[in-house]
């Protein structure tokens, strides 16, 4: 293997990576501060996460369109965008994000817009792909203007990102792999402890299924009343690596040989298929977690997003509500945004501590700190509960707010306030709008379903329905919505418009 492809997780691929990041400094001052700078950001939205579980994700196999909302890049009059996909994206769909642009011309942003695609639906990660087919890899390198103005953007970063940023020739503007265990559930409650921040009582460091007892035992010990405690694997994704233990018939001296015995029994694995034996295997290959169950009336889960920049600057991106579901409600469905203002700028100031220690750690780019919320008598409690080193459900939606309906992000007020007239917007977003009948309806179809309905985005009220991952809609009847008003009440209003209108537009077949 040449010396510009050293052997992927040798000391020479290391040094090779370190001094690509070593660029990204002098980058992010000279061309990331100046919008007509020349540039080309190469994309590749695909999840590298564990692929039986991300399988096991409901419509996990569209999320690759959610990063699309990076095409509002195009906006920057001499930035050039070369996205990857694992199968050809509908034209439709590219037309119809193009045409969000404001004031630029779909066929300016189309010249400038390099579109890729693998020609493989496989559930294997995208990056992968890429790296397993040298002449794609090089058709993405030679898309590239100048190496010395490009960075690559991935949704999370592994080892494969590590070596696709290395054959490319462009720093990665994300974290080092090398730190992924930060991001990683027992990771996650280790840096809430240094950062002062409170988290569930549990355990972490789990190895395997016999770690597993003993810490349900010993939750249950500490606290006689719990009913249920919850199980993650380190690296689980959208909720689909956590299962929920019931204590039901538990006796008082909670010997250890109970619980093993009625573990794999008394364990409700989210992720649909997945049974003991194999998510006991999974245990053993990324260890795992154990926290005690939170519980109450009027619970929240609130998230706050931020980054770190090349330059060493955290900063402040978001707070959302998170709308969760699934068979214990863990699984990520929905957001709105902002946070609740009763509780956002704690919260922010929570993730603020979270935001230091990774800083301190190394960490580069956009994370998110996810919390639980107990509403008391006297306010809010806040317990975190996880950090996600990568893009998350909440980037999409808050990417197209900033870009359709430019402002800022009013900390003291909690509110988005639009640069135009000084107006506040919210949105509610969703990647799970859902209808098996809607199966194999045309992206087209939808799109003017929400037009005729006097729903989509209005560039004068900057406020409207933005679609994506239409391309579900061919395969399982799915696609994702972000609704923008005024306000939450009337962003919720446009959702149900828009919901309505989808359910009822004609129906068409896509071509095949």
């Amino acid at each position: 293997m040449s010396t510009l492809n050293p052997p992927p997780g040798s000391a020479e691929e290391r040094v090779a990576f370190a001094a690509l990041q070593a660029r990204l400094p002098a980058l992010f001052r000279a061309v990331f501060a100046d919008p007509p700078a020349p540039r080309t950001v190469v994309v590749v939205p695909g999840l590298s996460m564990d692929g039986e579980v991300l399988a096991k994700v409901v419509g996990g196999r569209h999320y690759e369109e959610r990063q699309l909302a990076m095409l509002m890049l195009l906006k920057l009059p001499n930035t050039r965008i070369v996205y990857a996909s694992s199968t050809p994206i509908d034209p439709s769909i590219i037309d119809y994000h193009l045409a969000l642009l404001p004031e630029v011309e779909p066929e300016d942003a189309r010249r400038r817009l390099v579109l890729l695609a693998v020609g493989d639906a496989s559930p294997e990660s995208l990056t992968r792909k890429i790296l397993d087919r040298p002449r794609l890899l090089a058709r993405i390198r030679n898309a590239i203007d100048d190496p010395a103005l490009a960075h690559l953007s991935c949704f999370n970063v592994t080892a494969d990102e590590l070596t696709l940023a290395v054959r490319l020739g462009i720093p990665l503007y994300g974290c080092d792999p090398a730190l992924m265990e930060l991001g990683g559930k027992s990771g996650s409650r280790q840096a809430f402890r240094e950062a002062g921040v409170p988290l569930p009582e549990g355990r972490e460091d789990l190895r395997d299924a016999v770690d597993v007892v003993e810490a349900l035992a010993e939750l249950k010990r500490r606290q006689p009343g719990l009913a249920r405690a919850v199980v993650k694997l380190n690296f689980g994704f959208s909720g689909e690596g956590n299962a929920v233990f019931s204590y039901t018939g538990c006796p008082e001296d909670v010997p250890a040989r109970w619980i093993a015995a009625h573990l794999p029994l008394n364990l409700a694995i989210e992720a649909r298929g997945l049974g003991w034996e194999r998510y006991a295997e999974k245990l053993d290959e990324q260890g795992g977690i154990v926290e005690s169950w939170i519980a109450g009336e009027g619970l929240r889960s609130p998230s706050v997003q931020m980054r770190i920049t090349p330059v060493g600057e955290l900063e402040f991106i978001s707070t959302h509500d998170q709308i969760l579901g699934g068979p214990s409600g863990q699984i990520f469905q929905a957001c709105t945004f902002p946070a609740d203002p009763a509780y956002a700028r704690r919260i922010q100031s929570l993730a603020n501590r979270i935001g230091a220690v990774l800083k301190a750690r190394g960490v580069l780019g956009r994370f998110g700190v996810d919390f639980i919320s107990v509403p008391h008598d006297d306010g809010w409690e806040h317990l975190a509960i996880e950090i996600n080193l990568r893009k998350g459900g909440t980037t999409h939606p808050y990417a197209v707010l900033r870009n359709v309906a430019p402002g800022r992000h009013d900390t003291e007020r909690g509110a988005w306030i639009t640069d135009r007239d000084g107006s506040t917007r919210s949105y509610r977003s969703t990647d799970n709008l859902v209808d098996p009948g809607w199966i194999g309806r045309s992206p087209s179809i939808v799109i003017d379903g929400v037009r005729r309905a006097g729903l989509e985005f209005d560039t004068e009220r900057a406020t409207g329905v933005v679609l994506h991952m239409l391309a579900g809609l061919a395969i399982d009847g799915r696609l994702g919505l972000t609704a923008i008003g005024r306000d939450a009440g009337h962003a919720d209003e446009l959702y149900d418009a828009a919901a309505t209108a989808i359910a009822t537009c004609q129906r068409s077949k896509s071509r095949p």
